[in-house]
């Protein structure tokens, strides 16, 4: 499917220029990071940060605005912002009364925006956060904080928003905004899949007679591929399950969203919510406010979900306040509670630095001839780079296998973040401590990926070699040393253990080996490494996910490799052909 765009890699960055050229009126960009930013907001409030992947517009963006969030940290298409984006996007809104940040609950979105509060902590700034799991198909109630946030993020920022608005203090924020995730829930399903920019396959496949029940809105899998079936069947099913799992009941009042996942129209919505009205009036329950409408989009994804609203009068009260964006309003509002805030002037477009050129199989360029024994600052610093460019060109190839079981967005994201460190440790030629080098790679990582992948690769490089002695070079024990330290920091930041389908089940074999091997040398230690964890992706394939997109499907991602523990084979392999020379 062909996409109106110019160069992939450069999405994001187009789009929010359009975006908030547009609407030049109401936002301005944040000058170094991907943040949109509300122009006249109350200053004396709690400052309310939306956030996520890009791609499913107008979520988040378009839900900037005057009785809404404040601002919006964007991350790369279906990748969450990494930690610097969440930062300094929420440090631009910050009023001195604390930040609520409200995001969807992925593994990508839980790590960084933790890690970006902890910087606003680090200076001061008080912070709390509402994850958003409405989505009742991805896991039982018993887990709920498991379940994933989709369309249901509408009402808790509409919610939140208001309460900020109104003036409550960071802790009644909180509450209400919990109040209202704890009483909205959601299912969805696919009729036709989505396709990420530069990519050339979809995300999954359906067939013509085929529909996906309890589909996530990055295109992971459901928890039932079925045959089509009529709107009214559709509803009614999908309806019942909120239902059983909520246990609505006559005499509740409920808001009710039917949302498009991107290409439905606004017909077969409107043929979706007659059935689920009627439903409703048979079991005795309000409806309160309905829309039908485009809010948390997939790319050109066919199909909807329906949200539930549950009201009471309190959460009624802050419904019914006014709010405005261009892609959500509701009620009245005339802009007299609102301070201009000083136009700023326009931020300079962001240097990406240097880039690798292409997608082919990287060239071997290394300043030694025959195997390395120890690795020097230098040798560290043209290793990382061959690395870099060697998971660039298999971004496809990641993308592939995290499309089978995920949302295709690890290719992209390891790319980019090897892009960042490779323009960094490109200016860093004469740097002479070795564990600088990994740390500088690993910051740059982590700073610009976004998604889970950023904190946990970049913790590849940087956990490892912080806080360590300078050093001019490194033995081969010492790099297992190194990579023991940023294991053990992963397993601490992720929680995962061998046997969850993460990058862990391919690291932690790997860096076992190094220690077993470590006395038999750089390059003995490297090849023991290196088929460690290829055999680690292997092991991933019987497996069931515990951790990301893939752990809704329980038994479904059997038979599957893992993509994160895929490129920590690529990394070890790059590691090992480098020595070899």
């Amino acid at each position: 499917m062909r996409k109106i765009i110019n160069d992939a890699d450069n999405v994001v960055q187009e789009m929010m220029e359009g975006y908030v050229s547009a609407y030049s009126r109401y936002y301005r960009k944040h000058p170094e990071v991907n943040g949109v930013i509300l122009k006249q907001r109350r200053k004396d409030k709690v400052g309310l940060v939306i956030g996520g992947g890009s791609g499913h517009e107008p979520m988040f963006s378009g839900f900037v605005g005057k009785g809404l969030a404040d601002a919006a940290a964007c991350g790369n298409i279906f990748a969450s912002p990494d930690p610097n984006t969440i930062y300094e996007t929420a440090k631009a809104v910050d009023n001195g009364k604390g930040v609520l940040f409200v995001y969807g609950c992925y593994a990508g979105d839980n790590l960084n925006f933790d890690m970006g509060e902890e910087f606003l902590n680090d200076d001061g700034i008080r912070t709390a956060h509402v994850r958003v799991w409405d989505d009742v198909a991805s896991a039982p109630r018993d887990r709920i904080s498991d379940r994933r946030g989709i369309a249901g993020d509408v009402f808790v920022v509409k919610t939140a928003g208001a309460a900020c608005d109104a003036g409550l203090d960071l802790e009644e924020v909180t509450r209400i905004a919990e109040k209202a995730r704890d009483n909205t829930n959601t299912i969805g399903v696919a009729t036709a899949p989505a396709q990420l920019p530069g990519v050339d396959k979809p995300i999954f496949e359906l067939g013509e007679e085929e529909i996906e029940y309890g589909m996530g809105l990055h295109g992971e899998r459901g928890v039932l591929r079925t045959k089509w079936e009529p709107a009214d069947v559709l509803a009614e099913k999908m309806y019942e399950q909120i239902k059983e799992d909520t246990g609505l009941g006559e005499g509740e009042e409920v808001c009710v969203l039917v949302n498009g996942l991107g290409s439905t129209t606004i017909t077969e919505l409107a043929i979706v919510f007659r059935k689920v009205k009627e439903l409703l009036d048979k079991d005795g329950v309000k409806v309160y406010d309905t829309d039908l409408n485009h809010y948390c989009t997939s790319q050109e994804m066919g199909g909807f979900s329906i949200t539930l609203f549950r009201l009471d009068e309190e959460l009624k009260k802050y419904y019914d306040m006014p709010c405005y964006s261009p892609y959500y309003a509701k009620g009245e509002l005339t802009g007299s509670a609102y301070e201009a805030e000083d136009e700023e002037a326009e931020a300079e477009p962001e240097d990406t630095g240097d880039e690798a050129g292409g997608e082919e199989e990287p060239a071997l360029s290394r300043s030694k001839k025959g195997p390395i024994t120890e690795l020097t600052a230098e040798d560290a610093r043209e290793m990382l780079i061959y690395i870099a460019d060697k998971v660039i060109a298999k971004k496809p190839y990641l993308t592939e296998i995290d499309s089978a079981i995920g949302d295709g967005d690890h290719g992209i994201g390891m790319a980019g973040g090897m892009k960042k460190a490779r323009a960094k440790l490109l200016r860093m030629k004469g740097e002479e401590n070795v564990y600088a080098i990994f740390e500088a790679a690993g910051k740059a990582m982590l700073l610009s990926m976004g998604g889970a992948s950023g904190v946990i690769f970049g913790s590849l490089y940087l956990a490892g070699a912080r806080d360590t002695e300078p050093a001019a070079s490194i033995t081969a024990g010492e790099l297992a040393k190194m990579e023991r330290k940023s294991l053990a920091a992963i397993k601490e930041r992720g929680k995962a253990e061998v046997g969850d389908k993460t990058m862990v089940d391919a690291l932690t074999p790997a860096v076992e080996a190094m220690e077993a091997n470590s006395g038999k040398g750089l390059l003995e230690m490297m090849k023991a490494a290196e088929e460690a964890a290829r055999q680690g992706v292997e092991d991933t394939k019987n497996y069931v996910a515990k951790f990301g997109r893939a752990k809704s499907l329980m038994e479904r991602a059997i038979g599957y490799q893992d993509a994160g523990a895929t490129s920590v084979w690529l990394i070890f392999q790059g590691m090992r052909e480098f020595i070899e020379g």
